[in-house]
């Protein structure tokens, strides 16, 4: 591994089958209307508790890419770290998230192709009492550094 942790993550030799990582985090109305902004994404489900109550989650809902991103975040700062290229993403939503609730996303390797460069990891994300949130599963090309380039 690189002596700057910092700058560069894991390249695919460091990384071992059933590596885990966990991530909590609480997503804020600041959140959301960050991202809203962004992305000029104006659905009244994500911000307007009247129209959310007149459906069937009755209050407004964190919108999935942002959770997304949560995830995608976790994979370029910790694992595995920064300089890692995400080659394919695929998310199954099992249940809402909700403004202010806490979701535990748990990252797992759960296979590593040497052949093809890319790690495999699973993302399961739970709510404070252990309820399924969402599953994922991320293909990432790790980090790969070039010998004697500065």
């Amino acid at each position: 591994m690189t002596d700057d942790v910092h700058r560069y993550g894991k390249q695919i030799e460091e990384i071992k089958e059933g590596e885990s990582l966990t991530v909590t985090e609480t997503i804020s109305q600041r959140d959301i209307l960050l991202y809203l902004g962004l992305t000029n994404d104006n659905n009244p489900l994500y911000t307007q508790m009247a129209y959310a109550k007149k459906t069937e989650y009755q209050k407004p809902i964190v919108p999935p890419v942002l959770l997304t991103g949560i995830i995608t975040s976790a994979i370029s700062k910790h694992l595995p770290g920064p300089g890692s290229e995400i080659v394919n993403i695929d998310v199954n939503l099992i249940s809402p998230v909700y403004h202010e609730q806490y979701v535990t996303f748990n990252f797992e390797v759960i296979k590593i192709d040497l052949m093809k460069e890319v790690v495999t990891i699973s993302v399961e994300g739970m709510d404070d009492e252990d309820n399924r949130l969402l599953d994922a599963v991320i293909m990432v090309r790790p980090p790969k550094m070039l010998a004697n380039v500065e």
